[in-house]
């Protein structure tokens, strides 16, 4: 793999230098009304149209993709996620000596370019389409002792809200915010509380969806965990729940890769560090923060990938969602490249699977 080290986890940042993307607009702004900018059909999915498109993706490439649809709840509410799973050996993807990368995309419903990006990503995997950067034969060299595991629309539920018109919902199909309802520091609350954004539910895991997504990466132990949103640009690794980072060695490997990225891609414009500390708010009760202390997957990252700074805090579509073409592109081509850029990510991870042996 070391003639691959060029080309790891591209997950988001493809052209940094190139586009300044970071603004800062936080994911968790206080916005509850109505969006003025509409969705822009011609470059986004409906949430249950972007689910088949994935599926037909998969379907077509049965050598590398497979997919799964895990239910969970009561019969008072329900949630499916869709799961689909890259390997290219399938009779070696249970091998623990591979590298196991877990992604999570479109956790909050009015995020819609974090499951376009999925798509995307999913795409690259596929070898159907690449950003123009990356090579393809290097790629798949890459991959050969990699397994991904991606969620592309944790919220469905949500996001079936937001395409009726909710422009500004961000919460599940009953009010609870999925990024809010995960065990650690679970329940507290900030002195700008607003049940509106961030109602953490009646328990931790209270959830369907969270009660998969913790089922999930339990059984699939991954080495890398990325959770995908948008409403700002940044990099941030543990914790969101407190101005501070973990002790030890995987945080601080974790932060040289997140400088590293902020070097090669933004030009050092990106908000960097714990998520408690960069962001400017503390937030309790978040899946990151659950990866990294109880899951304890070595590198646990939340990945904000656009943010309008000039938008109304009601203008939420175009606050936090491209709404031109030509920036969905940067974006998408970013971060697909970002996904795969395996080099920074691979030194450490080496490292973390021959411990697993």
């Amino acid at each position: 793999m070391a003639a691959s080290f060029h080309l790891f986890f591209i997950i988001f940042l493809s052209g940094f230098a190139a586009f300044p993307i970071f603004s800062f607009v936080y994911a968790d702004a206080n916005t509850t009304q109505h969006s003025w900018t509409p969705i822009n059909h011609h470059l986004y999915h409906s949430g249950e149209g972007l689910i088949e498109k994935i599926k037909s993706l998969v379907h077509r490439h049965p050598d590398k993709l497979t997919v799964e649809t895990i239910q969970a709840g009561t019969k008072d509410y329900k949630a499916d996620i869709t799961v689909v799973t890259y390997s290219q050996n399938w009779e070696q993807s249970g091998d623990k000596s591979k590298l196991r990368i877990l992604l999570s995309f479109g956790q909050h419903a009015r995020e819609l370019i974090s499951s376009e990006l999925a798509l995307r990503i999913l795409s690259a995997l596929g070898e159907e389409q690449f950003p123009p950067e990356m090579d393809p034969a290097s790629l798949h060299d890459t991959l050969e002792n990699v397994v991904i595991k991606i969620v592309p629309m944790e919220n469905l539920n949500g996001r079936k809200i937001v395409d009726a018109g909710e422009l500004c919902e961000r919460r599940n199909g009953r009010g609870v915010d999925l990024n809010r309802n995960w065990a650690v520091d679970w329940g507290k609350k900030e002195k700008d509380y607003d049940p509106a954004e961030e109602y953490p539910g009646t328990a931790p895991f209270s959830e369907p969806e969270t009660q998969i997504m913790r089922e999930l990466a339990v059984s699939f132990n991954p080495h890398i965990w990325v959770n995908v949103h948008s409403g700002t640009d940044g990099l941030f690794m543990p914790y969101d729940h407190k101005k501070s980072t973990p002790d030890g060695l995987p945080s601080q490997r974790m932060r040289e890769l997140l400088d590293e990225l902020n070097v090669l891609y933004c030009s050092k414009r990106c908000l960097v560090g714990s998520g408690g500390a960069a962001v400017g708010y503390l937030a309790h009760g978040t899946a990151t923060d659950y990866m990294y202390d109880v899951v304890r997957v070595p590198m646990a990252f939340t990945f904000e990938i656009y943010g309008d700074d000039k938008a109304s805090g009601a203008d939420c579509f175009k606050m936090f969602n491209p709404i031109d073409q030509t920036t969905f592109k940067v974006k998408a081509d970013c971060l697909t490249l970002i996904t795969f850029h395996f080099h920074l990510f691979l030194p450490f991870a080496v490292y973390q699977r021959l411990k697993d042996k």
